[in-house]
């Protein structure tokens, strides 16, 4: 095999095809000579290392969350016809698994209202990618107008994407909130004015990164308005038990990050990505639809409907890959939805938009604490610390609080220096809101006081007298 593709070793494979910077380059700091089982203490050792949001009170997000996940995902999504399946490509022995991505599209369908869903792609930033190329698809343009308050990795990914596109990524800017700096929401003017007759897709998110609800319909509109690009909206499907969905926003399609959605917080993965659109772009969609039909003695049954881009039909012409079992992560997506009710996900979302109220209100009210904007939040809210972020975050990290993401560190902006991002969830309650304030508050105080002692402090050396012709000579002794 070696031979047949040109290599003298295995090892020549890897540095052909892993750049550098990614390689460990040195061997597995494992000893030698271990058996299975001490293999197996020595990394159970190295495992309990870790601090998950079960060790510690957490309110990290910004795209990942730590939602309550009911028994029955488990329960299901571990029962070996879902848990090991191939892909349903022979629908006689698949209706199980096809029945599970038609009941998932229809249910995304209904939370997005857009008519169009796919069972589904890999997770929330591949998803925006993917819609920029659907775009590029259908009108064959070259710009992607893009809002500042899309997630920053989502942005990269674009940009990576894009760049394999042939397409060029122009980013608008926020407003300038309360606390300085562009932290509010999408400028409508430079919005409007970035938009032209060759921008293939004008992207934004709902709510933005920094927490900010937008102005949906007026963004699809604006965007209609300067040259009918397709509009993208990057939703947090949460939040859409109370906010309107993208479909009556005028939004042509819908993306997301599904993790919220029953899926566990698991060392960053797996999770899997939504995708929802205006029924004119159906042949366009990436990932496969599955569609329901009658057999010939009228029975219903499923089938795979559309798979318009995939590697098996299109072979080395493919433009998407979504195969085996990444409906897996749909399947406890639409077990959540269902488990939540048409009832439950506005009650879940009225929960949140109270408690990150609150949460807002107790931190802004905290000396050296202010808002980053604004405008309304629902789950996540954002403030600037009078301090150093990453200091205070280990001050409070050591009492048992994690109390949000650096902004700064996610999104390298200068404007989010100082900034974090605080997530709610309902596994916090309001005791738990309460004590993030009581830590943070003291964590803040504790660095504020921290820099003004090193600013007062002298520099070494600046007090000593200069040493002249009376100074004393060293080791001479000296009246006290």
């Amino acid at each position: 095999m070696l031979a047949a593709i040109g290599v003298s070793s295995l090892q020549e494979v890897f540095e052909r095809q892993i750049p550098e910077g990614v390689r460990l380059g040195r061997s597995l700091e494992l000893p030698d000579g271990l058996g299975e089982q001490d293999v197996y203490e020595h990394l159970r050792e190295l495992a309990a290392r870790n601090t998950s949001v079960e060790d510690e009170l957490s309110f990290l997000g910004a795209g990942m969350y730590d939602h309550y996940v009911p028994a029955l995902i488990d329960m299901l999504t571990e029962r070996s016809e879902f848990l090991t399946p191939y892909t349903p490509y022979q629908p006689e022995i698949s209706q199980g698994g096809l029945q599970v991505m038609f009941e998932y599209q229809t249910a995304i369908s209904e939370l997005t209202a857009l008519p169009v869903s796919n069972a589904s792609v890999y997770e929330g930033p591949s998803a925006v990618a993917a819609a920029a190329y659907l775009a590029k698809l259908h009108n064959g343009r070259r710009r992607l107008v893009v809002s500042a308050g899309l997630h920053p990795h989502s942005i990269q990914t674009l940009r990576t994407n894009a760049h394999g596109y042939g397409m060029e990524v122009v980013e608008v800017p926020l407003t300038t909130g309360s606390a300085g700096g562009a932290q509010g929401v999408t400028d409508p003017d430079a919005w409007a004015q970035a938009i032209d007759e060759d921008t293939s897709a004008a992207i934004f998110a709902q709510p933005n990164f920094y927490g900010a609800v937008e102005d949906a319909a007026a963004l699809s509109a604006a965007a209609k308005a300067g040259g009918e690009p397709v509009v993208i909206c990057q939703v947090d499907p949460i939040t859409l038990g109370i906010l309107a969905p993208p479909g009556e926003c005028g939004v042509d399609v819908a993306v997301g990050e599904g993790q919220s959605l029953g899926n566990r917080l698991d060392f960053g993965g797996p999770s899997f990505g939504l995708f929802a659109a205006r029924e004119e772009y159906l042949r366009r969609i990436p990932g496969r639809i599955a569609g329901e039909t009658v057999d010939v003695d009228g029975r219903r049954g499923f089938v795979l409907t559309l798979q318009t881009r995939e590697q098996h039909i299109r072979r080395e012409k493919a433009t998407s890959n979504i195969c085996t079992a990444q409906a897996l992560n749909a399947l406890a997506g639409v077990v959540y939805l269902s488990w939540l009710g048409r009832r439950g996900i506005v009650e879940l979302g009225e929960l949140l938009l109270a408690r990150t109220h609150y949460a807002r209100e107790r931190l802004t009210a905290l000396e050296g604490v202010e808002a980053l904007h604004e405008q309304p939040v629902i789950r996540e809210l954002a403030v600037r610390v009078d301090a150093d972020v990453a200091a205070v975050r280990r001050r409070c990290i050591e009492q048992g609080v994690n109390p949000g993401v650096d902004l700064h560190a996610l999104s390298a902006r200068p404007e989010d220096e100082g900034g974090l991002l605080v997530a709610i969830t309902e596994r916090r309650s309001r005791a738990d809101i309460d004590r993030l304030a009581e830590v943070l508050g003291a964590a803040v105080a504790a660095e504020r006081g921290t820099a003004e002692r090193g600013a007062q402090a002298p520099e070494p050396g600046a007090d000593a007298p200069e040493r002249g012709a009376d100074a004393p000579e060293r080791g001479a002794a000296v009246a006290i």
